[in-house]
């Protein structure tokens, strides 16, 4: 299993959420901030099991409105869960 942890545009998140629910992600969305200016960013977490890594970046990917400059749209950081427990 793998963490997904995405920091995107405030701008993307709602889509982006919804799009990896359809496709049966389960997301919890953190209100963050950071990055020039203090925007707004939001932090999604992403359970995923290791063969949906990449189902769930592609989703992501394109759920992620194109910038007009060269500032980076999402960071996705995937990280090896070794045990979680649901309570």
């Amino acid at each position: 299993m793998k963490m997904i942890i995405a920091i995107l545009r405030d701008s993307d998140a709602d889509n982006v959420t919804q799009a990896l629910t359809v496709d049966n992600f389960r997301v919890t969305r953190i209100a963050s901030t950071g990055g020039w200016l203090r925007r707004g960013v939001v932090t999604l977490l992403v359970g995923v099991e290791d063969d949906r890594v990449e189902v769930a970046i592609q989703v992501m990917r394109a759920k992620t409105a194109p910038s007009d400059s060269d500032e980076t749209q999402t960071t996705v950081f995937v990280v090896p869960v070794e045990n979680y427990t649901q309570i």
